[in-house]
């Protein structure tokens, strides 16, 4: 039966911290997908459990127009060798993993598929998933939506100008990516990012973010900020979000009143992991408080002054280095 419908590919990557998350997701995707697919759900991984496994496959248990599977990306992993644990490497300056990287290899690993939708687990989707991918892309390499949550703070706005070499207002979130694969695959995109990573190491804020925008500017088609409506309190709430990502530090499973965070307890007591969630929120320490707010405190400090660095994507584009693709 599967067959007989067109298959949208949904890309997630993970390890075994972010599980409880994804299940959340993979409920929310699941329960609002139109039947008139087949969705070719694939998480990436670096190492995950079986007993992880085993529970995120539950989602789809029962439901035809969905399968799940579970990819290793221990291939990749021996290319990226050079990626460790360094400051430049690390996800809001305080938490490292080559997981954040995963999704830029996609195209080349999966080159059955033309097009494809990747999605951080961080996410609920109370819309129909496939009208983001039916979003006609045209010769752009990816979609996605302006970085709505940081763009008004202005320390980071100077760093996405600055360092990164993008308007501020043209700076996209990685966290959601409609994915013109064939066109990145021709290009040999997950090459040029190697050599660039390896050449230069630049510092960055969001690792594979700012490669992503550094690398893709002019060619990104940029969506309406329902597909990626990230909590913002400077901003009121949209009315009707397809795909709500909770960005940065605002996690409804760490903290209170957290813009959406309905629609995340809502999908989060379908899953299996729903005790582990509520156990999980009701431990967040007041260090860890602390510890949240002095990474938010680094992070825009450090972006202030990155522009100043010898080596930023702007500066080795102005002397003449391919940064865009």
């Amino acid at each position: 039966m599967n067959e007989m419908k067109q298959t949208i590919p949904v890309f997630f990557t993970i390890d075994d911290g972010y599980a409880p998350w994804l299940s959340a997701a993979l409920q929310s995707l699941i329960a609002n997908a139109s039947q008139d697919y087949h969705y070719d759900i694939v998480i990436l991984h670096q190492e995950l459990q079986k007993e992880n496994r085993q529970r995120l496959a539950s989602a789809a248990v029962g439901k035809d127009a969905f399968t799940i599977r579970f990819v290793s990306m221990q291939a990749v992993q021996e290319r990226m060798e050079n990626i460790t644990d360094r400051m430049e490497n690390r996800l809001r300056c305080d938490y490292f993993t080559l997981t954040i990287y995963f999704r830029l290899f996609i195209p080349e690993m999966f080159p059955e598929y033309d097009k494809g939708i990747y999605i951080d687990s961080d996410i609920i989707v109370p819309g129909d998933i496939s009208k983001m991918y039916n979003i006609n892309l045209g010769d752009n390499l990816i979609g996605a939506c302006p970085d709505h949550s940081v763009v008004d703070i202005p320390e980071l706005a100077h760093y996405m100008e600055g360092a990164v070499g993008v308007d501020r207002y043209q700076y996209i979130n990685s966290g959601v990516l409609l994915m013109n694969l064939k066109k990145l695959r021709e290009i040999h995109f997950s090459e040029q990012f190697l050599y660039l990573l390896n050449t230069y190491h630049f510092d960055c804020i969001a690792p594979d973010q700012d490669y992503l925008n550094a690398m893709c500017n002019g060619k990104i088609l940029y969506l309406d900020e329902c597909w990626d409506a990230m909590p913002n309190d400077k901003k009121p709430p949209l009315k009707n979000p397809q795909l709500i990502h909770y960005n940065l530090f605002d996690k409804p499973w760490c903290y209170d009143n957290i813009q959406y965070e309905e629609y995340f307890w809502k999908y989060a007591a379908q899953t299996p992991y729903y005790k582990e969630i509520v156990d999980f929120k009701n431990s967040y320490s007041q260090k860890q408080v602390q510890s949240d707010r002095k990474c938010l405190s680094d992070l825009i400090q450090k972006a202030d002054t990155m522009p100043l660095a010898d080596v930023t994507f702007r500066k080795m584009k102005a002397g003449g280095e391919r940064i865009r693709v």
